[in-house]
């Protein structure tokens, strides 16, 4: 880390424990170590690393304070959740080996990537996380909704007599979510590659598949998979730098902030 960017993430630490929401009184703060990599605010002492991870603990962009509960980190949960049913979607969407029919997935939409994701985000909303609270909820829902749409018994897909009329309604459906993942992606401008990455690849996935939707191309669906599959990677890379800490892992994930300035 550079000296630059230490005293940048040192300011915006000095910053976060001075703001006037707070109302208590801020702290001295400095550091220690050959690299800086301690923090002492006050009389408390933490690892640098720690506190800049932007998934350790609070699945938020940029700065995430360290955590005031005892709650275990419900964003790595609910990333792991999401990104093994974007995964595993995502092969059927590009149709991986001749796979055609989703059946299989549907079982991570219900459960893995619907309900424990949308309690997930329930968890960071009850820790105060406004962020992941919404992306994740939200994110649970779409699985939920996608799993009503595919399920025959809910009757979406028997409501449309007309199969062009059916696909452009999913159409619409997709290309809703790209528009609510593209309002994610601005507000991850400020956090790091693998946060920015995560979304942008989601928002282009949703994209595609809704172009495949509209105009019945079977080659722009399948490309739609296969980026899918990249923001899937992603999503597992967030997850596991959520897990990940000296004390459990010999491999710490490289944060690398988009902003240096």
């Amino acid at each position: 880390m550079t000296s630059s960017s230490s005293s940048h993430q040192l300011k915006e630490i000095s910053e976060f424990y001075s703001n006037d929401n707070t109302q208590q009184p801020v702290s001295k703060i400095k550091t220690t170590g050959d690299g800086d990599e301690f923090i002492h605010i006050g009389n408390q002492k933490f690892d640098r690393h720690e506190l800049m991870r932007a998934f350790g603990g609070t699945l938020n962009p940029g700065l995430s304070p360290p955590p005031s509960h005892e709650m275990a980190n419900p964003a790595a949960f609910g990333l792991c959740a999401f990104a093994l049913t974007t995964f595993t979607l995502s092969l059927y969407n590009a149709q991986a080996m001749g796979v055609k029919v989703p059946a299989v997935v549907l079982g991570l939409t219900c459960f893995y990537g619907g309900a424990v994701q949308f309690l997930s985000g329930v968890w960071e909303l009850v820790v105060g996380n406004c962020f992941a609270g919404t992306a994740l909820v939200s994110y649970g829902s779409f699985w939920l909704s996608y799993s009503c749409i595919t399920i025959k018994a809910f009757g979406v897909s028997a409501a449309y007599e007309d199969p062009t009329m059916l696909a452009n309604a999913i159409g619409f459906f997709l290309m809703g979510w790209a528009i609510f993942t593209f309002l994610l992606v601005l507000v991850t401008l400020k956090s790091t590659v693998a946060f920015f990455c995560l979304f942008f690849f989601l928002d282009l996935t949703f994209i595609l598949l809704a172009a495949g939707e509209f105009s019945g191309n079977v080659g722009v669906t399948r490309a739609g998979g296969v980026i899918g599959i990249i923001a899937a990677f992603w999503g597992f890379y967030n997850a596991y730098a959520g897990v990940a800490n000296r004390s459990n892992s010999y491999f710490i994930p490289h944060v690398i902030p988009l902003t240096r300035d």
